[in-house]
């Protein structure tokens, strides 16, 4: 070869790099800056990974201890926040922490390969105990409620429920009642209009049958709220129109 040199200038960066990748990883293959709670890594990247094989979950819990994970520290203090962290990593079906988790803020290099939390991660038991992870919404309805969430949420869309009670009754008037006077033992899929002391089987079947009415068990279809009146052919605006909700009849 005529120039030698040159390939012993090419041979020697490319050791001089290779000597940096494992020196420094830190400056040359770091994907961006450590978060706060690990910022005291930011050079010492052979704590969560190993050399060409990456990070893993097992060097994750040679410092993260799953039982301690949102209830202690590594140092073993207690975790104090507002609001309260829920400690739900005990509760997981596996332990993949590398599935969910990258400590690298940005650039966000491994953005694609990261799962996004998913209750099915959870043991069955758990999944139904909403309440164990999620406060309760504070607005009229949902206090008092003491049913599972899931017979109007999905874990896979919280918002919105599965379930609009306008679409099917409106709440107006009378009755702004508890949930239970109509849905007996908190129980959603099924409702009652034999909870109000007005609406007793002997009022309602006297009133009925005198317009010839003899279903009395499923009200809904043709009183959809206070102000549905059934017409003259025994049928409310709610029976005919089953499709139109209260803001359209308005």
């Amino acid at each position: 070869m005529k120039r030698p040199w040159l390939l012993i200038v090419v041979i020697a960066n490319l050791v001089a790099v290779l000597a940096l990748v494992f020196i420094h990883p830190d400056l040359m293959v770091g994907p961006g800056p450590l978060a706060a709670g690990h910022a005291e890594l930011a050079t010492d990247c052979f704590a969560c990974h190993a050399p060409l094989r990456g990070a893993s979950s097992k060097r994750c819990a040679s410092c993260h201890a799953v039982a301690d994970i949102g209830l202690r520290t590594t140092r073993g203090v207690a975790v104090v926040a507002k609001p309260a962290k829920v400690a739900f990593h005990q509760q997981l079906i596996e332990t993949d922490c590398v599935a969910c988790h990258s400590d690298h803020q940005a650039p966000k290099l491994t953005r694609q390969s990261r799962k996004p939390f998913s209750h099915e991660l959870l043991q069955a038991a758990t999944r139904e105990r909403c309440d164990g992870c999620h406060r309760k919404p504070a607005d009229n309805l949902h206090l008092q409620l003491k049913g599972n969430c899931a017979q109007c949420h999905s874990a896979q869309g919280w918002k919105p429920a599965t379930f609009d009670h306008d679409e099917l009754f409106v709440l107006d008037a009378d009755h702004q009642t508890p949930c239970e006077t109509c849905h007996v033992n908190s129980d959603y899929a099924r409702y009652s209009c034999y909870g109000c002391h007005e609406h007793t089987p002997s009022n309602v079947r006297s009133k009925h049958e005198e317009e010839g009415v003899r279903d009395f068990d499923n009200c809904v279809k043709c009183h959809r709220s206070a102000e549905d009146k059934p017409d003259e052919g025994g049928a409310s605006d709610a029976l005919a129109h089953p499709g139109r909700d209260r803001r359209e009849r308005d």
